[in-house]
């Protein structure tokens, strides 16, 4: 039976709720917005001139002592975790998340009041499939100070396990499990934050939880607890009276699972490792989880995802009949021999192309380069790349045959292994982003022999020519 083809996934209306951030104590206002396919998640601060964008991925990780932070460029996104989570939980793949301040709203401490609100903005398919790294072997990391462990290893679905163990009597150990991310929205999203009442004084005396309450946030009392610190802690929660349930939390709320500790570990989890920024399919064992070894893993697993995509080899077959051959190629490009340098079109949608060209001695740049030890210059691997990606950029026009490509940048050049008489290159180029404006922006690779031989990220616009 034949795998079921999963379509990409926005929301159909944009949304807003607001609230405190719980670190600035201000008040922010968070606005959903649908995004186009292969958007992924962006954050979007509309407080700042410009509208400036980060996009949520690790790389731009920058703290994590009370939260996953981002920043780029000088711009900050703080505690991004819950939001995120709940994207991922409700199956989420494009969206815009717009803030008026560098923090969402803490809400309750869980991602419920989020689900909610993108639930209410509806889900919306999209034409594109999604993108989705099927784990097949064991991936780990392991930080020996700590003790902390994320392991992922295949599994038919997207799985998460956490195992917390703070070596206190209060808390003592605790598990959570999911078995499908689907299960996020009934077990896992209304898990509040939790913190230790050593951490939220410590906190306190330094300002640092401005927008707390004892309603986003399960304190457990760790040690033995004064009158001053009960003084302390009505002062800062505004309240009249504090004290300690039976159970060891403050009062005025109630848990809602016994291990929700570990329920709400397990929603950082699917939130933090949202920044990878590609669906997974693998069971993850978090063991004592927090925010920096979860985003390190996160990191380990994107540049993992990275290398193995970059030479992962097209599978076509050279023996099948082309969509294009030479003829159509040269009805859609202007160039022509000898520096038409791709030979067939093997596919072609709206996001990819693959193309080939047979490297023969006959190649006219061999003549001098090299005599003896004939190799294809870079320039010209860079150049065949470009051309197979014009092939791909004029599919977004009408009438190809009266548009040019013109380079106008070329970053992140390497150069793998010599390509020589006999090699037949491969090309892959992927779009980075929707033309806008006839700017295309495309990631390309050329493998030949089975490996990756050259890599680059191209940048063209398409003008027109008559």
């Amino acid at each position: 039976m034949a795998e079921k083809v999963l379509k990409q996934q926005t929301i159909q209306n944009e949304v807003s709720l607001e609230g405190v951030g719980l670190h600035t104590g201000k008040q922010v206002k968070l606005t959903f917005k649908p995004a186009p396919e292969n958007t992924g998640y962006v954050f979007k601060r509309v407080d700042l001139e410009g509208t400036p964008i980060i996009e949520a991925d690790v790389s731009y990780v920058t703290d994590t002592k009370r939260g996953t932070n981002l920043e780029k460029n000088g711009v900050k996104i703080q505690t991004s975790e819950h939001v995120l989570a709940a994207c991922v939980g409700l199956e989420i793949d494009n969206i815009i998340i717009e803030l008026d301040a560098s923090e969402p709203p803490i809400m309750d401490g869980s991602s419920k009041y989020f689900v909610q609100a993108l639930e209410e903005a509806g889900i919306k398919e999209q034409e594109a499939e999604k993108e989705e790294y099927v784990i097949n072997e064991v991936i780990c990391y392991r930080d020996e100070e700590t003790g902390s462990e994320i392991v992922v290893m295949p599994a038919d679905t997207y799985k998460v396990t956490t195992m917390v163990d703070f070596g206190t009597k209060v808390l003592g150990t605790q598990n959570a499990s999911i078995e499908n991310v689907s299960e996020f929205k009934d077990n896992i999203a209304n898990s509040r934050t939790f913190s230790f009442l050593h951490e939220i004084e410590a906190l306190l005396e330094h300002g640092l939880i401005k927008g707390g309450d004892l309603n986003n946030a399960i304190v457990y009392v760790d040690k033995e607890i004064g009158e001053e610190t009960l003084k302390k802690l009505r002062v800062a929660f505004n309240r009249d009276e504090i004290s300690v349930k039976p159970n060891g939390i403050l009062d005025n709320l109630t848990l809602h699972y016994p291990n929700e500790a570990a329920r709400h570990k397990l929603l950082d989890v699917l939130g933090d490792l949202a920044l990878i920024g590609t669906r997974i399919r693998g069971k993850v064992i978090a063991t004592k989880p927090g925010h920096y070894v979860n985003t390190e893993f996160a990191k380990k697993l994107a540049k993992f995802i990275k290398e193995e995509k970059r030479n992962k080899v097209p599978k076509i077959d050279l023996s099948a009949k082309p969509i294009m051959d030479v003829n159509a190629i040269m009805e859609t490009l202007p160039h022509r021999p000898p520096f038409l340098l791709v030979d067939k079109i093997y596919e072609l949608t709206d996001s990819t192309v693959i193309g080939v060209k047979n490297v023969t001695m006959n190649e006219p740049f061999f003549v001098g380069h090299f005599p003896g030890k004939p190799v294809m210059p870079g320039v010209l691997q860079v150049e065949a790349m470009a051309q197979t990606g014009g092939i791909l950029a004029l599919k977004s026009v009408p009438d190809p045959e009266n548009y040019l490509t013109y380079f106008m940048k070329i970053d992140n050049v390497r150069f793998k292994q010599q390509v020589v008489p006999g090699d037949t290159l491969v090309f892959k180029l992927e779009l980075l982003a929707p033309i806008r404006r006839g700017i295309c922006q495309m990631q390309a690779y050329a493998y030949a022999n089975g490996k990756l031989a050259t890599e680059a990220v191209l940048m063209a616009q398409i003008v027109k020519s008559k």
